[in-house]
């Protein structure tokens, strides 16, 4: 909290004024986005009545607490991305998906894996790692980056919001005191509608802004009309692709031994084999044995220096996701050290909303305020589920309601923003935010709208 005694109209209006002053620094003076979130941090700071040292130490903090937990994987995500492409195994896996769910529906193939493997893995984590596979779809099929990015990332984070045994929703949970079995249940009800909304709209937006790979895959192009793509289950192979077990392989045992990891610590098993099974399930580390396991089977027949290569433009091209992410980590932590987002919330809960939507819109403002979805819903589950609780509310119901307000208007200070559309080649902020923005609001609003829903028949 800010030290300075700040008014409640000065915590709205360095909110008001920072996010402002930001979107005018990126769209008007064209400052690189690395620069502009930073000089928005300190800005929002100065208004708060932060002083000078704890406002240095809330960006210090907030820039490396975010990059602490997450550049790390962005770098081993990156790379392993650069393996899959390079080996063929991100064709492989494309083939294989598409197969499955045959041509043109694409989209709803990135959508499954993204709901499913986010379950047990970190949304960044999930969508970086699968991100390869995502551009071979693209290239060979020729539907837009767009739409098939958003629909994975859409699956992967209404699943990291909604579903345990991912952090937030156990925080929750706990917070509310429902039992974490039919949580996990009921939020599967709630995730599927939201899916299916982030997908229709991936789909739609793809064809609105229609960008693929490059034929040399350096960069993007974006034709003047959706150009015919192949059948990638029945298209004749070009060339030796590794098989689909060893094609998927990396992926399975990290995302393995992150849901042991997952499952050990809800049973608080900590000794002995259970200990080294949790240091193994660590995102970081899983990913690094993902990513040895992806050179040491998949690698083989490129040869050591086309790998090495390849890895070395895979490290150069996350330097600025790394940047740009612990940039908008420094905002969301002035905004919560100053009290911004708290002041808001408590506003909010003085006022007479009903009950069960009293933690929705709590978690909405904080996650705006802040741009974490974990944080907000359970900063908001704390705030709220003794209200809730004494009100004779539907705990239940209320613990999704935090949760599903998580999801609101995912912007500037969100990682996920900027992981999603830089690796997209989404440069322009107006559709970086129909990208990802609205895609967050879209399952935003049918959160809202299936837990009144559920609140008639419950």
């Amino acid at each position: 909290m800010g030290t300075g005694n700040p008014t409640d109209l000065q915590l709205v209006l360095a909110l008001v004024i920072g996010v402002a002053f930001l979107i005018f620094l990126i769209l008007k003076t064209k400052v690189h986005t690395f620069l502009a979130l930073m000089i928005a941090a300190i800005t929002v700071g100065v208004i708060a009545g932060m002083e000078p040292g704890e406002l240095i130490a809330s960006v210090q903090g907030g820039f490396g607490g975010t990059l602490g937990g997450i550049g790390i994987i962005i770098g081993f995500g990156v790379m392993l991305g650069q393996v899959f492409e390079l080996s063929g195994a991100a064709e492989r896996m494309a083939r294989t998906f598409l197969k499955l769910f045959g041509k043109g529906r694409e989209e709803v193939a990135m959508a499954l894996t993204g709901f499913i493997v986010s379950i047990p893995v970190f949304v960044d984590s999930a969508f970086i790692m699968l991100f390869s596979m995502v551009k071979a779809v693209s290239k060979k099929s020729k539907k837009s980056i767009v739409s098939l990015a958003v629909t994975l990332a859409g699956g992967a984070v209404i699943t990291h919001s909604m579903v345990p045994p991912t952090p937030g929703p156990l925080g929750v949970a706990g917070a509310f005191g429902v039992d974490v079995g039919q949580f996990f249940l009921l939020g599967f009800v709630i995730a599927v509608p939201m899916a299916i909304g982030t997908t229709v709209y991936g789909a739609w937006l793809g064809k609105k802004i229609y960008q693929i790979p490059s034929d040399d895959g350096e960069g993007w192009i974006r034709p003047s009309a959706m150009l015919p793509g192949v059948d990638l289950s029945k298209e004749e192979e070009t060339g030796e692709l590794p098989s689909a077990f060893l094609a998927f392989l990396p992926i399975i045992i990290t995302i393995a031994l992150i849901f042991i990891n997952t499952v050990l610590g809800m049973m608080d098993l900590t000794e002995g084999i259970f200990g080294i099974l949790r240091f193994l399930g660590t995102p970081m580390i899983a990913l690094g044995i993902g990513l040895l396991v992806a050179i040491y089977t998949l690698a083989r027949k490129v040869g050591r220096e086309n790998l090495l290569a390849d890895m070395e433009k895979g490290i150069k091209s996350a330097g600025v996701i790394i940047l740009v992410t612990g940039a908008g980590g420094a905002l969301g932590r002035v905004l919560y050290i100053s009290g911004v987002g708290d002041h808001i919330a408590a506003q909010i809960t003085a006022t007479a909303i009903p009950v069960i939507l009293l933690p929705f819109f709590v978690s909405t403002i904080i996650r705006f305020a802040q741009g974490s979805g974990t944080v907000a819903m359970i900063t908001a589950a704390g705030i709220t589920a003794p209200i809730v609780i004494a009100a004779d509310g539907n705990v239940l119901l209320g613990a999704f309601a935090a949760c599903a307000g998580s999801l609101f208007f995912s912007y500037f200070n969100d990682s996920l923003f900027w992981v999603v559309n830089r690796m997209c080649g989404i440069e322009n902020v107006k559709e970086q935010m129909r990208v990802w923005s609205v895609t967050t609001t879209i399952a935003w609003g049918i959160g809202l709208v299936s837990i009144l829903v559920l609140n008639v028949f419950m």
